[in-house]
């Protein structure tokens, strides 16, 4: 026997095994080297395990504006009771090469190949509108979820996906122990994200509209739900009774009608002159259906009416709002041999289950151009109410509607009525500032004449029935024929 200290001549190296050993010992400093160039992999291998290569990995792509739901969905993922994880960011990769990025990608990354210069950082997130009064909530756009459910370990990844720079859609990733798994998990956080969708109950717009400006740099806003009462609205009662019925009374009896075996979706069509009320009428409605949400389209966003339809059926009950949709009734697609944009969105309509609860609400000043479109696709549009131009009850009604605080000292208000004929509320409306403008003005020059006193700055106007004839005179003068069409006086 030999003591601990000693080693007996077997065993003692030769020449030859010192060579084996300072082999041995650089290939070694090599891969430790390796793996400190490579820190986000081993990251991934430790949590993951040995084998993480070989674990079977799901994703799903959803549009860009849908990236803060999927966070939500996530993070109410995550709270699952027995679930730990710990958020870590991509570093050292292109975004251009981040955009087709895998987790099996950054797991295989070994030294030299495309991905091996990626490293484990702090994950990247961007504050993203989450509510009408400028809420926003902080989403990760690209991190990973290194995520301990019991004794199992899952790693879940976002990611920005699209052409280039351009990202349109978020990527979602999922790695688990078994395909199945990765799946269930997968569907788990998307059923999560449509149930606690932040536009759910909302009026939200894929672009410019009706309802006011929009919010952000996202492609979908949200805005205010705006409130118009009935007393606001100057409307023949038997036409906005039949609107009511149609949009706000299936609504109210939507589980009868199903028991029924009747179709919950509808389609209306507000059409008539500019300044008729079509846009008045839309507001009044939604006001009366706070529990939907609203998805608006117009002007530059008309073109995508497909996912204004798809949000609809996700978050039903809904309403789609069209404004202005003879502006698509001409115009195609980029693609070659498609369909008018409006043939693409009477096909939506069509394509709905007859329990889905939407609501379509179109608007046109031309209602010529969607007659052949509408004949060609009958069934969409199950009422077209047309807003007829005021009548003299209805400008009277106007005008003590804009009145406001004004005080109408001497004014032949059917002197008024009569001249008006053929006006719109705009112009009506319109009319009534300008005579108060004008009796401001005359307020102030009195004053500093000192041959009477202007008015409180807080006090209400007394239009004279002179000051209000004259803005009227202004606005008929055939110089001003421009501004009458606009507000929708009547033509010479």
């Amino acid at each position: 026997m030999t003591s601990s200290g000693e080693r007996s001549a077997d065993e003692r190296p030769e020449l030859a095994d010192a060579g084996r050993l300072a082999r041995k010992l650089v290939h070694r400093a090599v891969r430790a080297a390796r793996t400190e160039d490579q820190p986000l992999r081993r990251v991934l291998l430790d949590h993951l395990g040995p084998d993480a290569a070989t674990l079977p990995a799901v994703s799903d792509t959803c549009p860009l504006y849908e990236q803060v739901n999927l966070q939500i969905g996530l993070d109410a993922w995550l709270t699952g009771p027995g679930r730990e994880h710990e958020a870590i960011g991509v570093t050292g990769v292109p975004q251009m090469r981040f955009n087709d990025v895998t987790i099996g990608d950054l797991i295989q990354a070994t030294a030299g190949t495309m991905y091996s210069s990626a490293g484990a950082g702090a994950p990247v997130a961007m504050n993203l509108p989450c509510g009408p009064d400028g809420q926003t909530l902080p989403c990760v756009s690209n991190g990973i979820y290194l995520v301990r459910d019991g004794a199992e370990r899952l790693a879940i990844m976002f990611r920005p996906s699209g052409l280039g720079m351009l990202h349109t859609e978020m990527n979602l990733q999922v790695i688990g122990t078994s395909l199945r798994r990765a799946e269930t998990v997968l569907r788990e956080i998307r059923t999560l994200a449509n149930e606690r969708s932040v536009f759910r109950g909302q009026v939200i717009s894929f672009g410019p509209d009706m309802f006011g400006p929009g919010v952000g740099s996202t492609p979908l806003s949200f805005l205010p739900r705006s409130t118009v009462t009935r007393e606001q609205l100057v409307l023949p009662a038997e036409l906005l009774t039949g609107i009511e019925r149609q949009v706000i009374g299936v609504a109210a009896h939507s589980r009868r009608l199903l028991a029924s075996g009747q179709h919950l979706k509808r389609g209306v069509l507000l059409y008539g002159a500019p300044g008729t009320g079509k846009t008045h009428t839309v507001r009044y409605l939604l006001g009366l259906l706070p529990e939907m949400t609203v998805i608006a389209i117009s002007g530059r966003a008309l073109g995508r009416i497909r996912e204004a339809c798809s949000v609809a059926r996700t978050l039903q009950p809904a309403i789609v709002v069209v404004e202005d949709v003879d502006l698509i009734a001409e115009e195609r697609t980029a693609r070659p041999g498609e369909h008018p944009l409006l043939f693409q969105l009477l096909n939506e309509m069509e394509g709905l289950n007859s329990a889905d609860d939407v609501t379509f609400l179109l608007t046109t000043n031309r209602a010529d151009l969607l007659e052949p479109a509408l004949a060609a696709r009958p069934g969409r549009v199950d009422l077209a109410a047309e807003l007829p131009l005021p009548d003299a009850d209805a400008r009277r009604a106007l005008l003590r509607l804009y009145q406001g605080s004004l005080v109408l000292d001497g004014v032949d208000l059917d002197g008024v009525v009569e001249r008006t004929d053929g006006s719109t509320a705009p112009f009506l409306r319109e009319l009534l500032r300008k005579a108060a403008l004008l009796a401001a003005e005359a307020d102030l020059a009195a004053s500093a004449a000192g041959t009477g006193e202007a008015g409180s700055p807080d006090g209400a106007i007394r239009v004279t029935g002179a000051q209000l004839t004259a803005a009227l005179d202004q606005l008929l003068d055939s110089r001003a024929q421009l501004t009458r069409v606009l507000l929708g006086g009547q033509a010479n």
